[in-house]
């Protein structure tokens, strides 16, 4: 009887030692899905902050700028002035600068309404005005606006951004 005491014994053992081991196997088994999920959910945390301090890190950075692009209005206008008694005249060439090319050939089809515009614009100028800097330069502004505000009508965006005179000639 020690003897099936003793296997009675080993058996229970035996089967205590596999319901450990059967414990242990499962706590393990939670623990490495603990973990995984754990890391997991780090990982994917931390890269969806870095997703969302992308766009705070770019709007940082100044915006690319376009390459300059240059439409010249041809033929130059000429307008004449009644001055001192005297008929005097103006010709000057302008170009139009901008950075967007869809919008630039997009107002092309504008064009002999720009050109009006800005013949009207400079006829009612003052030719005494019109020879200082400061006349030129105020000139220069409002082209930039009327043209601007006709891109705007007509386009739905500015798309110029500078009016420079090429030629200017008064006489």
């Amino acid at each position: 009887m020690a003897k099936n005491g003793a296997a009675g014994g080993d058996g229970s053992a035996s089967g205590t030692g596999k319901l450990k081991l059967i414990v242990l196997i499962v706590a393990s088994l939670l623990l490495a899905v603990g973990l995984s999920v754990g890391g997991t959910w780090f990982i994917l945390s931390k890269d969806r902050q870095n997703a969302e301090s992308v766009p705070e890190q770019t709007s940082a950075l100044p915006p690319v700028r376009l390459p300059a692009l240059y439409q010249d209005l041809q033929p130059a206008f000429v307008v004449n002035f009644n001055y001192e008694n005297r008929t005097r005249y103006l010709q000057v060439s302008m170009a139009l600068m901008g950075r967007d090319a869809v919008g630039m050939e997009r107002l092309k089809t504008h064009m002999p309404l720009l050109r009006n515009q800005l013949v009207m614009l400079l006829s009612g100028q003052d030719f005494a005005v019109l020879r200082t800097p400061e006349g030129k330069a105020q000139l220069l502004q409002q082209a930039l606006a009327k043209v601007q505000e006709l891109a705007q009508k007509e386009t739905g965006s500015p798309v110029v951004e500078q009016v420079l005179f090429t030629n200017f000639v008064l006489q």
